[in-house]
């Protein structure tokens, strides 16, 4: 069979099932390019089983935290299923997969190639576990925060330690204060608050522009005018701002106080800064 009919076969068995080229070329070369018994070698090896649970949506699961000497990483594993996500096979693969992330610096590429303790990569261990479940399993997204600042985490929701449904992450610049304190705090607020941007600088153009539109559309339908569209809409994209910016929301702690007060309080003379921050909710912007 030659190389043309070879790379043939193997497009068509990646369309059929759904399953990686790796995967489809060995299966190619051990059945000497017969689509069929290919499809059913893939069957029996759990591999397109686990590829055909791909197209179902997996919006629960969950998301860890690793940390180590003022480095820290964190990662988000999809589910279908809330049941699953309590699952030990789960839980213990996603353990595993967060320090491996944090040895990978969340590069998930390298992540998915990495192997585990049974000397089998990433990929192969979550086809797996998917044959193992029953359903959809994903390696969503992931963020790794070096030591060039201070770091502080927050876990939400913990099924056990490091390990939960909200994770955020705070960093700030090395500082001679004490700021486990406001780390703390800060990671805790982030994790409620949800922003999207340290400050307004932080906000994508396209973000606040999509806002605009829809502001504007929305007094456009009310019946305002023109000029009046102007003026109000300045005035709420303002607010949307504030509300979106860790700096300008107002603090959970203290209602009477914004964050970038508390900050203030919390120095000593010298500036705290918030170098970066993240926060993951499990399931997020799924459809």
């Amino acid at each position: 069979m030659s190389d043309k009919q070879t790379l043939e076969n193997i497009k068509k068995l990646r369309e059929i099932t759904g399953v990686g080229f790796k995967d489809c070329k060995l299966a190619i070369d051990e059945n000497n390019g017969d689509i069929d018994k290919s499809i059913e070698y893939l069957r029996k090896k759990g591999i397109a089983k686990a590829s055909k649970k791909m197209g179902r949506i997996a919006a629960d699961g969950l998301v860890m935290v690793f940390e180590k000497e003022n480095k820290v990483s964190t990662i988000e594993v999809n589910s279908e299923t809330d049941f699953v996500a309590k699952n030990k096979d789960f839980i213990s693969f996603c353990k595993e997969l967060s320090e491996l992330n944090f040895q990978n610096k969340s590069n998930l590429e390298k992540l998915k190639q990495s192997k585990m303790k049974n000397q089998k990569t990433v990929d192969e261990n979550l086809i797996t576990l998917i044959t193992k479940i029953g359903e959809k399993i994903t390696i969503r997204r992931a963020k790794y925060f070096d030591n060039n600042g201070i770091n502080f985490s927050y876990v939400h929701n913990s099924l056990e330690k490091n390990i939960g449904k909200v994770v955020s992450i705070v960093q700030l610049n090395k500082n001679n204060n004490n700021l486990k304190d406001l780390g703390t705090k800060l990671a805790m607020h982030i994790a409620a608050q949800a922003p999207i941007a340290i400050d307004e600088k932080g906000i994508n153009k396209e973000i606040l522009d999509k806002e605009l539109e829809i502001i504007k559309e929305e007094l456009k339908n009310s019946g305002k005018k023109s000029e009046m569209i102007e003026k109000i809409s300045k005035g709420k994209i303002k607010k949307f701002i504030s509300d979106n910016t860790l700096l300008n929301q107002i603090w959970i702690m203290d209602t009477k106080k914004k964050v970038f007060q508390i900050i203030k309080e919390y120095s000593d003379g010298s500036e705290i800064k918030v170098l970066d921050f993240v926060r993951y909710k499990v399931g997020e912007g799924i459809d």
